[in-house]
């Protein structure tokens, strides 16, 4: 006898199925303070595609920060770019499909990074670019360290993609430049320095720009778009859409 109970299939419920993500590498730890927002950010992209339970398949390697600021300050990028090799390794070695660095300035080090290993990385330029342009921008501002806002390997890739970039003037460069090391990196947010951005960003606006990069993934622990009237592009959340796209660009939705 047929039991009563049981559902007939045509009438069940299924649970939709999706094919595996793909497993992203971060190399992290540039401060630790963004690369937990990132950790954030990309899980909360990965659930609110895939709903339900699911989060992001990562491997993060999170550096020792201190020794890689001091290489920085004293500019010692060949042994930062060999220290930015060994992480990625890892992450291949771990099992890492792909590749991002947390932080736009040790983009400085992306070319060594994309010549060390055969996996493709999410270049955190690249996606910033990608958002400007789909609101019909031309003429952007950035801020960031010192490196990114005055070095050819960050401004010159905004330039070749046919914008016009507007940088502080060399006081307020140090300042911006300050306030990311000893503050932002550090866990500090002051209503004086959030004050000090605001008023870089205006005189950026004033001269034309249209939009503000925040070019370095902890200012945007600071201010958000609530401190500007022009758009503002938060490269940690870009580049952690970017990131999400790339973990679900197999997966069946």
């Amino acid at each position: 006898m047929p039991n009563q109970n049981q559902q007939h299939p045509s009438s069940q419920q299924t649970t939709p199925q999706y094919s595996t993500q793909r497993t992203l590498g971060i190399i992290g730890g540039m401060s630790w303070e963004s690369t937990e927002s990132y950790y954030r950010l990309i899980n909360e992209g990965v659930k609110a595609k895939l709903g339900g339970l699911h989060s992001a398949d990562l491997l993060i390697h999170s550096v020792d920060f201190g020794p890689i600021n001091t290489l920085q300050e004293t500019g010692e990028w060949e042994a930062l770019g060999s220290l930015m090799v060994s992480s990625s390794k890892r992450l291949q070695a771990a099992g890492a499909q792909g590749i991002m660095i947390a932080s736009n300035t040790m983009h400085k080090l992306f070319d060594d990074v994309q010549s060390a290993t055969d996996l493709p990385l999410i270049h955190i330029a690249d996606a910033t670019i990608d958002a400007i342009k789909a609101q019909n921008l031309s003429k952007i501002a950035l801020l960031g360290t010192q490196f990114t806002m005055t070095q050819d390997f960050y401004k010159q890739r905004l330039i070749d993609a046919g914008l016009e970039v507007l940088i502080p003037a060399e006081d307020e460069r140090a300042e911006v430049h300050r306030i990311i090391k000893k503050e932002l990196c550090v866990g500090e947010f002051k209503d004086s320095s959030r004050a000090y951005y605001r008023q870089v960003v205006e005189a950026l606006a004033a001269q034309g720009a249209e939009g503000v990069i925040l070019g370095c993934t902890e200012i945007g622990l600071l201010i958000t778009q609530a401190d500007s009237l022009i758009p503002v592009f938060d490269t940690t959340a870009i580049h952690a859409t970017a990131a999400v796209d790339f973990l679900l660009a197999d997966t069946r939705l």
